[in-house]
C-alpha cells in the first residue's frame, strides 16, 4: 500500500528535530513529499479531463461533481506544499551545515 501521506507527516516531525538531517533522511523526505504530491497531481489531471469531457457532452451536473472533487484535490495539494515549504523555510534550510544539504533543500523548494 502506498502510504506516502503518513511518510510525509513522519518526515515532517523528523525535520523539526533540532539535529540536521543526514543524506538518507533528506532522500526519504523528498520521496515522501514527491509521491504524496505526485499522486494528487495525477488525480487533478484526471478530474480536470473528466470535467472538460462532461461539459463537452452537455452534462453540467457531472461536470460540477468533477469540479468539486478537483477543488478538493487542489486544497490537499496546497496543504502539502505549504507544509513542506514551511518545514524547509522554518527549519531545514537554516540548520543545513553543508552546501550539499543547502542545495538539496533549495531544489526541493
Amino acid at each position: 500500500a502506498e502510504r506516502y501521506d503518513e511518510m510525509a507527516a513522519h518526515m515532517n516531525d523528523v525535520g523539526e528535530c533540532p539535529e540536521e538531517l543526514n543524506a538518507e533522511e533528506r532522500n526519504l523526505l523528498s520521496v515522501a513529499y514527491k509521491n504524496a504530491v505526485g499522486s494528487r497531481r495525477v488525480a487533478w489531471r484526471i478530474f480536470s479531463s473528466v470535467e472538460q469531457k462532461e461539459r463537452s457532452k452537455g452534462s453540467e451536473e457531472q461536470a460540477k461533481f468533477a469540479l468539486e472533487y478537483r477543488a478538493r484535490v487542489e486544497a490537499e495539494l496546497q496543504k502539502l506544499c505549504d507544509m513542506v515549504l514551511k518545514l524547509l523555510d522554518g527549519s531545514l534550510i537554516g540548520k543545513a551545515a553543508n552546501d550539499e544539504a543547502k542545495v538539496f533543500y533549495q531544489k526541493m523548494k
